[in-house]
């Protein structure tokens, strides 16, 4: 038990002083912040000793898991060589131009020789900021300066920066700021249980769905069409997993109107889905990659974009200056710290063991959820997981949102000793890409306890019959 820390005077220092992201602070404020204050393995403990079993890897991030000293030793080594440099100014720094050179090489290539360069940043918020920048360099340099729209998708989450908030489509975002900024749209979400038509097969709303991009740019006009953006499985927006045929019709309507297509993997690269990177599992053709999070588990911030021949040639070739970059722009240590992190990703093989080991078990008992009473659907992919508390299976009746049943399930889960994520009532999970299959199951029992808590206080209060 940890008992090296004064939880009351953390909490009023952080109450005065901290305010925290998408957070209520008039509500937490009143309730105090949970102290977390260390961790290990798929663990963290907070400062009453009690132990959760983090089923969200942070924030989706962690995916060696916690604990591991070759990180910190690579970031030491790295502080103590050279701390910081910028890009600025012509120079470089030996491990941002080693990672670069790494990652080219990780990812798979899917037209000639596609992604061999890299722009840095420290995160996805401000990497995809960046892809907004390149996308309308890109065009203005072969001279469509008119071809300025970027869709993404309505629920879709690409940071929280004011580009990010705009390409993203989370409406409780956009409404504060005067969201989204001009030349950004919204299409609708590839969410069979919600959107599917009755009698439609999931394969046919796949192709569905994709079409509404074409009647988009239709309707936008092809010529003022500079991009599409998405995540191959919608993360924040509560673990939309597209059907099989969802994929490859956006790549053939990307192809028609000779749009750039953007791939925001800050969630699902790095083994998350049993690949280096996402686009390899669904087949499409990014031209340009979104990465951050799990590219050093989270352990130090680090972000970038993987640029496609197509792009980067056109900007190296015909661009002159790029008018755009950031402070820490291929910091050494938060580089070090990834090929270190990658190191361990590769020698313990974790995108193949997602693959075909734990990745198919999670799957098979994560599927058992869907018996249960409050569970209208449970499906994962490769280490993703989410299930969507529904008041009547059969009718595909949700509860009212005034009820707040996935924060009351949450609720539970902290109680249970275990991290789960609401987003409304859909409950979703993205554990340390480590995780055994024990931990598996001491996982899945925890999130059946948690249900039925759940179902015992809606029972009680009459809200479930």
């Amino acid at each position: 038990m940890n008992t090296s820390v004064d939880t009351a005077h953390i909490q009023s220092l952080d109450s005065a002083h901290f305010l925290h992201p998408f957070t209520d602070f008039k509500d937490l404020n009143t309730r105090g912040a949970k102290v977390i204050t260390r961790a290990q393995d798929i663990y963290v403990w907070d400062s009453e000793g009690n132990r959760f079993l983090d089923a969200m890897s942070g924030l989706w991030c962690v995916n060696v898991g916690y604990g591991r000293q070759e990180l910190a030793d690579a970031a030491h080594r790295q502080m103590m060589t050279l701390p910081y440099y910028n890009s600025f100014f012509q120079t470089t720094n030996v491990p941002a131009a080693t990672l670069a050179a790494r990652l080219a090489s990780l990812a798979p290539p899917v037209r000639e020789r596609s992604f061999q360069h890299v722009f840095y940043s420290s995160s996805g918020s401000e990497s995809n900021d960046s892809n907004v920048r390149m996308v309308r360099r890109y065009w203005d340099l072969l001279g469509q300066p008119q071809r300025k729209v970027i869709i993404g998708r309505i629920n879709g989450y690409h940071g929280s920066t004011m580009a990010g908030a705009s390409l993203g489509g989370m409406g409780g975002m956009h409404a504060q700021g005067d969201l989204p900024l001009p030349n950004f749209t919204h299409i609708g979400q590839p969410y069979f249980y919600e959107n599917g038509w009755p009698g439609e097969t999931p394969d046919d709303f796949g192709r569905r769905a994709a079409g509404w991009l074409e009647s988009r740019i239709l309707e936008l006009g092809a010529e003022k069409v500079a991009a599409f953006i998405a995540e191959p499985v919608q993360g924040a927006g509560g673990v939309i997993i597209p059907p099989s045929t969802y994929w490859p019709e956006i790549q053939r309507i990307v192809d028609k109107y000779g749009i750039l297509l953007i791939s925001d993997e800050v969630i699902c690269a790095f083994g998350r889905l049993g690949h280096w990177f996402a686009y390899e599992k669904f087949g499409y053709k990014p031209d340009l990659v979104t990465f951050a999070k799990a590219v050093t588990s989270g352990y130090i911030p680090l972000g970038g974009v993987m640029v496609g021949n197509r792009v980067a040639e056109v900007l190296i070739d015909q661009g002159g200056e790029f008018a755009h970059g950031y402070t820490y722009s291929g910091h050494p240590v938060a580089c070090a710290v990834a090929l270190a992190n990658l190191d361990i990703m590769e020698r313990e093989q974790l995108p193949q063991r997602v693959r075909d080991d734990v990745g198919p078990y999670l799957a098979q008992r994560f599927a058992e959820l869907n018996a249960h009473p409050l569970v209208g659907e449970a499906q994962t992919c490769g280490f993703v997981g989410g299930l969507l508390l529904v008041r009547d299976k059969l009718a595909r009746q949700g509860f009212d949102p005034a009820l707040a049943v996935g924060m009351r399930c949450r609720s539970h889960c902290f109680k249970n000793g275990l991290v789960m994520r609401a987003v409304g009532d859909r409950m979703i999970i993205a554990p340390p890409l480590v995780m055994t299959r024990d931990q598996i199951d001491e996982m899945m029992g925890l999130i059946v306890r948690c249900l039925d808590d759940t179902l015992a206080e809606l029972r009680a209060a009459g809200q479930f019959e």
